[in-house]
């Protein structure tokens, strides 16, 4: 579904992604992961094409992505859930998920909202509310659930559990499985390696700019490199 070959980014002449590779298979959960700083959110960013790629291949569905517009790249269904939740604060609850269907899926706008609503309730019961009035795990649920109203083939979430609660991780990473057990491909890009790698059938561990290591959750979870080598744990 996406191929990523070779990609180099960076920003003012300054390298940060130095050659990425990495595959998402159509149904599949894949983590992306690393500190701050080694590429994670640039590599999101050329991805969903709103930064140009200094060299590389993204291939998405067998379309090349590489110089395509961000909106031509939502219209193809790889959405972005962007890190930081970036909702729009004084809109409803329920005008924020609107939004998400604006380029795509708007004529199953309301069959999506319903079913957002099912996945996320307490979004239901605050759909009136202004955006900026939500705690910090029902903003992230809004902003996942903005994603999910444009019918994504691939949902690449960027750092979903960031400033989080450890209570609220533990629900927002059962939220992520159970939209995942529905088919949905899944690119996660996060920090917290233990419960991205439960929810993972693969992993790639990004490290200043490159992919160190690769391969099943499972082998990457029982190796001793990762926590100690590539995230300093």
């Amino acid at each position: 579904m996406l191929e990523v070959r070779d990609l180099v980014a960076g920003y003012g002449g300054v390298p940060v992604l130095r050659g990425v590779s990495l595959d998402v298979a159509a149904g599949e959960v894949v983590a992306v992961l690393g500190a701050n700083g080694v590429g994670k959110t640039t590599l999101n960013r050329c991805l969903s094409g709103l930064i140009r790629p200094g060299a590389g291949s993204i291939r998405f569905e067998g379309v090349e992505l590489v110089g395509r517009d961000a909106a031509d790249i939502v219209a193809a269904g790889l959405i972005h859930v962007p890190e930081g939740r970036r909702i729009f604060p004084n809109m409803s609850v329920q005008e924020n998920l609107e939004l998400g269907s604006y380029r795509r899926a708007r004529a199953r706008r309301a069959d999506n909202l319903a079913r957002v609503f099912a996945i996320f309730p307490r979004l239901a019961e605050r759909k009136r509310q202004f955006a900026g009035t939500l705690s910090g795990g029902e903003q992230q649920m809004l902003a996942i659930g903005r994603g999910l109203m444009a019918e994504p083939r691939l949902l690449i979430m960027d750092e979903p559990s960031l400033g989080l609660s450890p209570l609220l991780v533990e629900e927002m990473f059962t939220l992520i499985a159970r939209i995942a057990a529905d088919g949905l491909a899944v690119m996660l890009v996060e920090q917290n390696v233990v419960q991205s790698l439960d929810l993972a059938g693969r992993a790639y561990v990004l490290e200043n700019g490159a992919v160190a290591m690769s391969g099943p959750a499972e082998a990457l979870r029982r190796d001793p490199t990762l926590m100690t080598t590539y995230l300093g744990l």
